[in-house]
């Protein structure tokens, strides 16, 4: 097995050396200052009272909930050591973790009475005999947090708004003070300076500061903006954020009074553990906003790529032609791919689609494109990783693989059902994480009435689940809303031309200076981080058009804008406002992130895009840089606040009583623009609307069986199921005499006919059933994308078209956009190039082809040699080949090359878990009855 390489600053506590190193003082200090004896986060409670009354709760006991691997995401010095010294862990820091992985070997015989043995009970409230703590945060009497003994979740039930709020600031604390202090500062780039020098910190701050890049009064304004333009819900959400703000504070310093505070505070060096000197800075309001912007950058900003799509098009002009070239250019990018598996099965929402007569495109000259630096002045040891090397640290691309697969829903109208009620199974699939970046809750009090899930320091609302008598969650939309300007440079390189004038650009930097820490390796160093901005947003590229040297800047609607959907989060919390499919609908519309959000209740489901959708100037085509002139703007934009005209709400994609919804990620509607590349005719959307489609069609669909077709799809490799059986079928039109590829042909078909899944051969075994098909296949598919396309396309061109979407994204590809041990699959890769390709090959019918036939340049008898070719190049790797091993598993253990892996963001840990395409958090809900 490789050497490990201590990833970050607490990594160097988990190799032998690093921990012994520390431990001989460490756990001596611990003993000294009494550290071992909070192991609870039960201090300060008080006894159970008789029973706690519950909300009204229309769910009649069929809402169910699971987040991996537990609500506990706070240890302190002591549990971490004792962690690391025998494997043990704080209570409810994985108490969800098995039920979650056992759902993979389990699904094929449940039931809905065996639901309860891999989801938790979501019902409203905590029965008398189930309360593990009750407290009273700061000794309010306004203000009760109860926990659970199954899961540790809190229930806060408060009698005044600022109490509930209050308690909520004070929970999210509890369970994630350390996370939150994390990406406060990651939102704020200085997660260095916080936490050291280690790669990974160096890799998310510049990740993300590079996104928004924001003051600290840009930060307040943000606020100040949203409070003042949503009258008294405004005002009622500022009055909340500050509560919520009061409450983490009162932890802070009750924490740090009783010694019970994160241990990775003394890891960082921010906290002594035998005098307690130092502090933990109590948070701010716009510590919440720097916060958002991270959670807006992951999971809510869809659009942007415009230069890399530049270049592929022209690479394709170059190869082909201008016509001819636009024309491949075009089917490869697959605006609206008339086979494509839609959310909205009727209707047509017309957006970003291409210009008839496109206006004021920017296509930069050939070779002169670079893009725009972002690190200066490094010093210190820390430092001898480049800033792209650092961007691709493991932990760092764990943390950002999140953007891009995200979350899935299954919903099914009560004219389905078996109870005649409406049935959801859905949740974001936001990565895997200790802490999870999510957190569980339940909040009860005035205008407040949800339990579900949040991002740990914006828990003020229940961001994604289930209030009195109906559900909601919400999966990753990534319609366009970023657009790339190219700016005309004037005088020199820092300034350019606005509306006619010589506008100097603004220069915002952030320097980080770290100090060694007693968990990190590293030596003291510095850097800076230097954004250059413009009216038309910061600065990615230069290059130059047509000789003239330009800047190319990336204008994203909802830069600036990051607390602006709090009220739509706190309408759906809100009773009074949702009391139906139409209440919900209005609510998101309020929500300026690209999300598809989907409800439930006893009668109706509903869905509705959402997003600032900015409307674009006519002509100008959303896939391409602009140039930065008023002619090209967006409709009444003011550069000083970036507002603009968006579309509609009757122009995004919206439905209700639809008789199912999927949604994988995949295309929302006809003639919608979905920003990622290759939305086909083979995505993993198909694996669930494929499956939801027979059930529908058979009637009396129950919770049970849509979970089992969650799980089932989730379990199935993408290109097996929809892909491989055309392979097969061009390989299989004359005899296959080889007999490696007989071998491999045969192995593969009996894969496919099994039901093409990654599975275990039984329960905890760590070996997959048809593991030498899934081996060749794994090894097949770069291979056979690359033999099948190069050649036609050439070098070139086949480049830049992968530099817009890789060829693979199996759950081992670590070199796939996710990366590996990241769960989420099968969202990026060639899929339907092949699929339209090989089926062009054999004369089936394809609507929307590519622009030309490219597996054997159309000849059946030729594809089936280079298909066979780079199958027996396949067949004949080996297993360490194919899985080269890493940090996590030895090579060839194909099983732990799939595994999911809590990356650690403190001082616990999580076991591995075996691989599946699933939610991270999930409900599953099916209301009984309605106000």
């Amino acid at each position: 097995m490789p050497r490990r390489t201590p990833r970050n600053a607490l990594d160097r506590l988990r190799t032998p050396r690093g921990f012994h190193g520390f431990l001989k003082t460490a756990f001596v200090c611990v003993l000294m200052t009494g550290l071992l004896s909070p192991l609870s986060r039960a201090t300060a409670a008080e006894p159970a009272p008789a029973q706690v009354t519950a909300a009204v709760d229309h769910c009649g006991k069929q809402c169910s909930d699971i987040l991996p691997p537990g609500q506990n995401g706070n240890a302190t010095l002591a549990q971490i050591l004792l962690h690391q010294v025998f494997g043990s862990r704080p209570a409810h820091a994985a108490d969800q973790l098995g039920p979650y992985a056992n759902l993979a070997t389990g699904y094929p015989g449940l039931t809905d009475a065996t639901l309860s043995s891999f989801f938790n009970d979501a019902s409203f409230g905590v029965p008398a005999d189930q309360v593990e703590s009750t407290l009273r945060p700061a000794g309010r009497s306004d203000v009760t947090i109860v926990r659970d003994k199954k899961t540790g979740i809190p229930h806060i039930t408060g009698t005044t708004r600022y109490g509930t709020e209050f308690g909520a600031g004070y929970a999210a604390a509890q369970d994630r003070l350390w996370l939150m202090d994390v990406f406060r500062h990651v939102g704020r780039g200085q997660l260095t300076s916080f936490a050291g020098g280690a790669p990974s910190n160096q890799g998310l701050e510049q990740e993300f500061w590079r996104h928004a890049p924001y003051t600290e009064a840009e930060l307040q304004a943000q606020i100040d903006s949203a409070a003042a333009k949503n009258g008294e819900r405004g005002q009622q959400a500022l009055a909340d954020v500050k509560a919520y703000v009061d409450g983490i504070n009162a932890y802070i310093d009750a924490s740090d009074s009783g010694r019970y505070f994160p241990g990775e505070y003394v890891l960082t060096g921010h906290k002594d553990s035998i005098t307690n000197a130092g502090t933990i800075e109590h948070f701010k309001p716009t510590d919440l906003v720097a916060l958002a912007s991270v959670i807006g950058a992951l999971f809510g900003s869809g659009g942007g790529g415009e230069v890399t799509n530049a270049l592929s098009l022209l690479a394709a002009q170059s190869k082909y032609g201008v016509e001819e070239g636009t024309r491949v250019w075009e089917s490869f990018r697959m605006r609206n791919d008339p086979e494509a598996v839609l959310t909205v099965h009727d209707g047509s929402f017309p957006y970003a689609t291409r210009p008839d007569d496109p206006q004021g495109r920017a296509l930069p000259d050939p070779g002169s494109v670079t893009r725009e630096p972002l690190v200066y002045d490094r010093t210190g040891a820390a430092a001898t990783s480049s800033a792209a090397g650092a961007s691709t640290d493991a932990a760092a691309r764990a943390v950002t693989s999140a953007r891009r697969g995200m979350s899935n829903a299954l919903v099914v109208s009560g004219e389905h059902t078996a109870g005649g009620h409406p049935i959801a199974v859905f949740g974001p699939q936001t990565g895997y994480f200790a802490p999870q970046l999510l957190m569980l809750q339940e909040i009860q009090g005035p205008g407040i009435s949800a339990r579900g899930a949040s991002f740990a320091g914006l828990s003020f609302y229940v961001e994604l689940g289930r209030g009195q008598d109906y559900a909601w969650s919400a999966t990753t939309s990534g319609q366009d809303i970023i657009d790339t300007y190219a700016v005309e440079l004037c005088q020199d390189d820092y300034h350019y031309l606005y509306r006619g004038t010589c506008t100097p650009m603004e220069k915002v930097e952030r320097k980080n200076a770290w100090k060694p820490t007693v968990a990190d390796g590293t030596a003291a160093g510095s850097y800076t981080m230097r954004v250059w901005r413009t009216k038309y947003g910061p600065v990615e590229y230069r290059a130059t058009v047509g000789g003239k040297k330009v800047a190319y800047t990336s204008l994203r609607s909802s830069f600036l804008h990051e607390a602006d959907s709090i009220i739509g989060f706190q309408m759906l919390n809100d009773p009074d406002y949702v009391k139906g499919p139409a209440d919900f609908q209005r609510a998101t519309q309020h929500i300026n992130f690209t999300f598809n959000w989907f409800y439930a209740d006893s009668e109706h489901t509903a869905y509705y895009n959402s997003g600032d959708n900015p409307d674009r100037a006519t002509g100008v085509d959303a896939e391409f840089p602009a140039w930065a002139r008023p002619a090209y703007e967006w409709r009444n934009w003011t550069p000083e606040t970036n507002t603009a005209s968006y579309t509609p709400p009757s122009a995004h994609p919206s439905s209700m009583d639809q008789d199912y919804y999927i949604s994988w990620n995949n295309a929302q509607a006809k003639e919608y623009t979905v920003a990622p590349w290759g939305n086909g005719s083979v995505h993993r959307g198909n694996l669930l609307d494929d499956r939801v489609k027979r059930l529908v069609a058979q009637g009396g669909v129950t919770r049970a069986a849509l979970v089992k077709a969650m799980a089932e799809a989730g379990l199935a490799d993408l290109r097996a199921e929809d892909v491989v059986p055309k392979l097969l079928r061009v390989i299989n039109s004359a005899p296959v005499t080889d007999p490696a590829a007989a071998d491999a042909v045969q192995k593969l078909s009996a894969w496919v006919t099994s039901g093409s899944k990654r599975t275990e051969t039984s329960a905890g075994s760590k070996r997959y059933a048809h593991a030498d098909a899934i081996r060749i296949l794994d090894a097949w598919w770069p291979l056979l994308v690359k033999a099948e396309f190069e050649p036609g396309l050439g070098s070139e061109l086949f480049g830049a078209l992968t530099a817009n979407l890789p060829v693979d994204e199996s759950p081992s590809a670590a070199h796939g956009p996710t990366g590996a041990h990241a769960g989420s699959s099968f969202q990026y890769g060639w899929w339907s190039y092949v699929d339209k390709d090989i089926r062009a090959v054999l004369g089936d019918r394809v609507r929307g082809p590519l622009a030309r036939t490219y597996c054997g340049d159309g000849s059946l008898g030729a594809c089936r040699d280079t298909l066979i070719s780079t199958l027996k190049q396949a067949a004949g790797r080996t297993a360490a080949q194919v899985y080269p091993g890493d940090e996590h598993c030895s090579a060839g253990d194909q099983w732990c090359a799939d595994a999911i892996v809590h990356r650690a963001l403190g001082g616990i840990t999580q076991a591995k878990i075996s691989w599946q395409n699933r939610p991270t958090y999930q409900q599953v809900v099916e209301f009984t009855s309605h106000r």
